[in-house]
């Protein structure tokens, strides 16, 4: 449990000894936005096909 409480810092965990919600919520965004951004670049060619004939199209990020 130590490592969970390290990994998110000091400033995530308020003086009771509890994560703070908003951070958890701020990492889920990063790592949501990084997993969309490693699909991208693993279908990259596949996006590239479809913008061929959809210029301007990305994929959607869903928040």
């Amino acid at each position: 449990m130590y490592i969970a409480f390290s990994a998110l810092g000091q400033q995530s965990i308020n003086e009771a000894g509890q994560i703070n919600a908003e951070v958890l919520e701020d990492n889920e965004a990063v790592l949501r936005f990084k997993a969309y951004q490693a699909a991208c670049d693993k279908y990259r060619d596949e996006i590239r096909a479809i913008q061929k004939y959809m210029p301007g199209w990305i994929p959607a990020f869903n928040r």
